[in-house]
C-alpha cells in the first residue's frame, strides 16, 4: 500500500489562493457587469441546466482521459483505470496553477504504479499539445466571429508546428543531450538532460496517426464544452450562433493558456466577457455566462480533482 505524498498537502495553499483570487475577480465581474443584472440572469439557469452542463464537462474529462491511459499504453504502462482514473482527476485540484503546471502531480502519483517520469512528463506534453492543437481547431472554426482574432491563432499555430517539429528531431536532440552532459554538471545539467530525455520519448505520441487521434478525440472534447457554453447563452436568451459561441469559447481558453495565469484566471474571464459584448450581449448577462460556464468546467475539475485526492477505505492510489 502507498502513501500520499507531500506535495497534494503543500499544493494545497496554492488551491486556496487560487479560489479566493477566482471569488474576488468573480465578485468584481459582478459589479462591473452591473450586480442586479448579474443576478437576474443568475437566475435563469435552472438545476437541470446546470447539470447537462456538468455532464458535457465529464464527457470533456472522460476523452481526455481515454487519450491518457492511451499514451501510457503506448509506453508499456497498464495502470488499471480506476487507480488511473483517480490520478488524472487528482491532478485537476491543482489546475489552478501557473500554467497548470500542478498537473504534473500526476507523475508524481503514477510513480509507485512503475511509471517512469520521462514517460510521464512525455503524456502530460503530449496531453498540452493536444489540447493546445483541438483548441486552435474550434477557434479556426469560428474565426469568422472575429476576424481581429486571425493573428493571435496564426501565431499561437506557428509555435505549435514549430515545438511539434523540434520534437520530431531525434537525432538532433540526442546530439544536444551529448553535448549538454560534456559542458554542464549539477543540477542544471540533471534538468536540461530530463527535459530533453522527456522530449524524446513524447515524440512517440507525435506520428502522423497519433497527431489525427489526438486532434479529433481533443476538438470533440473540447466542443463538447464550446457546446455547454452555446447552450448556457441560449438559456441567458442571447441570439448567438453555435460557431461564434465555439469561437468565444475558444479563444478565451487561448487567451487564458498564453497568459500562464493560474488556471488562466483572469485572462480567459476577461476575454469571454469582452467578446460576448462586443457581440452583443448586455454586460450583466456576459458575466454571468462567464462565471456559470467557468464553474461548471475549470472549477468542476477542481472540486472533483479535490475529492480524488481523498483517502479511500483501501488507501489513496491502491
Amino acid at each position: 500500500m502507498t502513501q500520499v505524498p507531500a506535495r497534494p498537502v503543500r499544493g494545497l495553499r496554492a488551491l486556496i489562493l487560487s479560489v479566493v483570487a477566482a471569488a474576488v475577480g468573480y465578485l468584481g465581474f459582478s459589479l462591473w457587469g452591473g450586480w442586479q443584472d448579474v443576478v437576474a440572469a443568475l437566475r435563469q439557469v435552472s438545476l437541470p441546466v446546470l447539470l447537462l452542463l456538468l455532464l458535457l464537462s465529464l464527457v470533456n474529462y472522460g476523452l481526455r482521459f481515454a487519450r491518457w491511459q492511451h499514451y501510457l499504453a503506448l509506453f508499456g504502462h497498464r495502470v488499471p483505470w480506476r487507480q488511473s482514473l483517480r490520478i488524472y482527476l487528482g491532478g485537476f485540484a491543482l489546475t489552478t496553477t501557473p500554467g497548470k503546471a500542478g498537473e504534473a502531480l500526476r507523475c508524481v502519483l503514477l510513480q509507485p504504479h512503475g511509471v517512469s517520469w520521462p514517460h510521464s512528463l512525455a503524456a502530460l506534453l503530449a496531453e498540452r499539445l493536444g489540447d493546445l492543437m483541438a483548441i486552435l481547431l474550434l477557434a479556426a472554426i469560428g474565426l469568422a466571429a472575429w476576424p481581429q482574432g486571425r493573428g493571435v491563432i496564426v501565431l499561437l499555430a506557428a509555435v505549435l508546428v514549430v515545438l511539434l517539429l523540434c520534437i520530431q528531431q531525434r537525432a538532433w536532440l540526442a546530439r544536444l543531450d551529448g553535448w549538454l552532459r560534456t559542458r554542464f554538471h549539477g543540477r542544471a545539467a540533471a534538468l536540461a538532460a530530463g527535459l530533453i530525455e522527456t522530449m524524446l520519448h513524447s515524440s512517440r505520441l507525435f506520428t502522423l496517426p497519433l497527431l489525427l487521434y489526438s486532434a479529433v478525440l481533443g476538438v470533440v472534447a473540447w466542443g463538447a464544452e464550446g457546446l455547454a457554453f452555446y447552450y448556457l447563452v441560449q438559456v441567458l436568451g442571447t441570439d448567438l450562433d453555435l460557431l461564434t459561441a465555439l469561437f468565444i469559447y475558444a479563444f478565451a481558453m487561448l487567451v487564458g493558456a498564453v497568459s500562464f495565469l493560474p488556471g488562466g484566471l483572469g485572462g480567459a474571464e476577461l476575454a469571454m466577457v469582452t467578446l460576448l459584448t462586443l457581440h452583443g450581449m448586455p454586460p450583466g448577462v456576459a458575466v454571468a455566462a462567464t462565471v456559470i460556464i467557468r464553474l461548471a468546467t475549470l472549477w468542476f475539475a477542481v472540486v472533483l480533482g479535490a475529492l480524488a485526492l481523498l483517502p479511500g477505505r483501501r488507501g489513496p492510489w491502491t
